[in-house]
């Protein structure tokens, strides 16, 4: 039995975390060991943006970089001719934009890049990394810019400055001195760009491994297996003008007023067109009630668009009975009147499985389907009335549909609804995967991907003349695993926080300090810099806002780069601003430098060559990537240029052809008494594990993120009061995993459902609680139990 991820040991009035073996680098601590400021509790906004958001913004931006590089980079941002925003993935406008195309979060990410703080030497010098492991996750990002390349050597307590070269000769010994390329891990966070990532996979390639792990394994990879396996195509379907013109929108499993609020003005638009707007989620987000929009006078003034017609408040994991409660009312109604609910002829001509679907719908129990959903048969009739009336549908989801152990199923009976009415392949219909962080999509189309079809492998070959590995690769979860094992000797992180992201952070921490070398490139210290293998190096690399050029004959030439969003639309992105260090390199330079180092002569790319040109890159991906014969004239287009969407077309480039429907079994999780099922939750003042702030504005939770957010009927029935201190402790196949000391909170979570914040809550996640078709790892139903924390 796994007993207990954090120890009981009080430092300060907060517990410590169970203290991890010392590899050398001394103590290191997974949770912060200096208290947070007092909870304060207010009632949930009811409305969402508007002028505080605004206010906001401009706030932070001022307080991070000062008020010129605070707010300057703001009139470049998600602009033609500017850069890409590197939050969220959400789309911009095709034709004219507005001078100030950003949100509240997006202007935080561009803020906390363009941060006027450094981190020099002398920081290192300060602080030990066990020091360093004691402080918050906020207080890491808040101290400001890396400067210069640094190493953790083995034994040592602090970093060190280290030139480049020695860096990436350090990087090439350890890769070289493996018994096999699969000893190498190349992890992928979202926020690389395009060029970063086909170089990053095609040298993981060609040094022979395809364990090429990334973000996409732990939040969407639910979505693009099951729309692989119904459409043939593992992406969304629509444009931002389908959206805007659908008359009937889902917005399931979302919170896009705060991770995605630039959507809200997509839903605004489509309102005013009379669409109705649906919200499922197990609470009840600000951004989908109304919203005020900043880029109008009105809504400057407060004046806010009601968006959601409908609320419904499933419990956790409640997708599947919901929506198979609306097809069974859909698949009645057209056995009484054939053609009255159901499109046939879209049916006939391009789906099958029909059967399977109406047997699974006709056989399920509605008491079930009512239990298990938490909502209504009559509200699901009502849904099934607006469903009936259009086939103008749009379906849009996010993490709290696909991190499940159904998650793919509870994607693919979204589908389904979908199928059924012909929802697919027309103007303002279709599947909206919203994807997180800002090119995670784009990774996945330049090859980041274990499993990489064996087409796009013999498109590498030819262009590139060598032959990539073939079998499988290890996603994040299974790299994390084999780290553990003592299977990974090097593992190299292009952005992103591996050890927080993932979870299990207690075995994750113990699989990362038992690699023998750990690399990170990226713009801010996280705790991913403190926990580390035997060796660590940490590489600094230039932020999207920053001029990437090179000085060749006392001539400066800027590179560009470029991202795809979530509606497969590919663009460039160019920084404008002085960056903030001069040691600092491009990440997409940085790979190169990486590779050409590592593999020396026997490489069939001019790795300099590509790190000094990113035209080179973009000739390489055009050999390779479908759609992108011609990547550096069209990535050259102001707006840039929309990838191949087969189902959009109507074409399924599955085994038959033809659009699959799929049968998916009810998620029956029966909870003993006392016990609670536990989703993860992201505040309004963070992006993924990135945390700008200590206030979650819109839920009314302010100076603390320790949280549990439970029902007012729960807390009676344990016997718990708002604001009580609690241990959370997770059960999963006889484990248990406990993350002590707290705050339990009075919230309108339905009954037996709690909710806590992602990344603190990751350590009661187990490893091994996947989704059991793309293995994501299900942060979104963990069962807990609470208790009176005694301390």
């Amino acid at each position: 039995m796994i007993q207990s991820s954090e120890s009981t040991n009080n430092v300060n009035g907060i517990v410590l975390h169970k203290a991890l073996p010392d590899n050398g680098h001394g103590t290191i601590c997974l949770i912060p060991t200096r208290p947070e400021p007092k909870l304060r509790q207010r009632r949930p906004e009811s409305k969402a943006t508007g002028l505080p958001a605004v206010a906001n913004s401009f706030q932070y931006a001022i307080r991070e970089a000062g008020i010129v590089r605070g707010t300057l980079p703001l009139l470049q941002l998600n602009q033609k001719d500017g850069f890409d925003c590197p939050g969220c993935a959400w789309p911009d406008p095709d034709g004219k934009r507005s001078a100030f195309d950003f949100c509240e979060n997006g202007a935080k990410a561009v803020a906390h890049e363009s941060d006027s703080r450094r981190i020099t030497a002398d920081f290192f010098a300060q602080y030990s990394v066990a020091e360093l492991s004691t402080y918050s996750d906020y207080w890491l990002e808040q101290q400001g810019r890396l400067t210069q390349p640094m190493v953790l050597r083995a034994g040592a307590a602090h970093y060190e400055p280290i030139q480049w070269d020695e860096a990436f000769g350090m990087i090439a010994t350890s890769l070289n001195s493996q018994q096999s390329p699969d000893e190498a891990s190349f992890y992928t966070s979202g926020k690389a760009v395009n060029e970063a990532a086909f170089a990053y996979q095609l040298f993981a390639r060609q040094f022979g491994t395809n364990n090429l792990p990334d973000c996409s394994n732990m939040c969407h990879e639910s979505s693009g297996s099951a729309l692989t396996n119904t459409l043939g195509f593992g992406k969304g379907t629509v444009t931002l003008e389908d959206l805007e013109n659908a008359e009937l929108i889902f917005v399931v499993g979302q919170n896009p007023g705060t991770n995605h609020p630039r959507q809200l003005t997509a839903l605004q638009h489509a309102k005013r067109k009379g669409a109705k707007i649906i919200a499922v989620n197990p609470l009840p987000e600000t951004g989908l009630i109304s919203f005020m929009n900043p880029q109008e006078v009105l809504g400057m003034l407060g004046v806010a668009t009601k968006l959601a017609d409908l609320f419904l408040q499933v419990k956790i994991n409640g997708d599947v009975p919901l929506f198979k409660g609306i097809l069974k009312t859909l698949v009645e109604r057209d056995d009484v009147q054939p053609g009255a609910a159901i499109n046939w002829d879209f049916v006939h001509q391009y789906t099958t499985n029909m059967d399977d679907l109406r047997n699974s719908v006709r056989q399920a129990p509605w008491e079930d389907l009512e239990r298990l959903s938490g909502i209504s048969r009559e509200q699901m009739s009502v849904v099934a009335d607006w469903v009936c009336k259009t086939e103008r549908i749009v379906i849009c989801w996010c993490l709290g549909v696909t991190q499940h152990q159904n998650g793919a199923g509870n994607v693919q009976e979204l589908v389904n609804l979908l199928l059924l009415r012909g929802a697919i392949g027309m103007p303002a219909a279709g599947a909206c995967c919203v994807r997180g962080h800002s090119n995670v999509q784009g990774d996945r189309t330049m090859g980041v991907w274990e499993r990489a079809a064996p087409e796009f492998l013999d498109q590498l070959r030819d262009a590139f003349q060598f032959e990539p590995p073939r079998h499988h690769g290890l996603d994040a979860q299974r790299t994390a695993k084999a780290m553990h094992n003592g299977k990974i000797k090097t593992f190299i992180s292009l952005g992103g926080n591996f050890l927080m992201a993932l979870s299990d952070t207690q075995f994750t921490a113990e699989a990362l300090q038992r690699v023998a070398l750990t690399v990170r490139i990226g713009t801010k210290l996280n705790r991913a810099d403190l926990v580390t293998g035997k060796q660590a190096l940490l590489l600094p690399c230039l932020g999207r806002t920053e001029i990437d050029f090179r000085l060749i004959d006392n001539v400066v030439h800027e590179q560009f780069t470029s991202t795809e969003n979530s509606m497969g639309v590919v663009q460039w992105s160019r920084g404008r601003f002085t960056p903030a260090s001069s040691y600092l390199l491009g990440e997409t330079e940085i790979v190169c430098r990486i590779a050409a180092a590592a593999l020396g002569p026997q490489a069939s790319v001019d790795w300099q060559a590509w790190g000094q040109n990113y035209d080179h890159i973009r000739a390489g991906i055009a050999k390779v990537i479908p759609g992108c014969a011609h990547y550096n004239q069209d990535v050259r287009k102001p707006g840039g240029f929309y990838l191949p969407n087969p189902p959009r077309q109507r074409i399924f480039p599955t085994a038959t052809g033809k659009a699959l429907f799929t049968a998916n079994a009810l998620p029956e999780r029966k909870l003993e008494p006392n016990q609670l099922l536990l989703t993860t939750i992201r505040s309004h003042d963070q992006f993924n594990t990135t945390i700008y702030g200590l206030h979650d504005r819109y839920r009314g939770i302010h100076n603390a993120r320790r949280v549990v957010l439970v029902n007012v009927a729960d807390l009676r029935q344990l016997g718990l009061i708002s604001q009580q201190k609690v241990d959370v402790t997770s059960h999963f196949d006889g484990q248990t995993r406990t993350a002590y000391q707290f705050t339990v909170v009075e919230y309108p979570i339905p009954p037996g459902c709690a909710a806590m914040y992602y990344p603190e809550a990751n350590v009661l996640a187990p490893i091994d609680a996947t989704d059991t078709v793309s293995n994501c790892p299900a942060f979104k139903s963990m069962v807990i139990t609470l208790a009176a924390n005694q301390a």
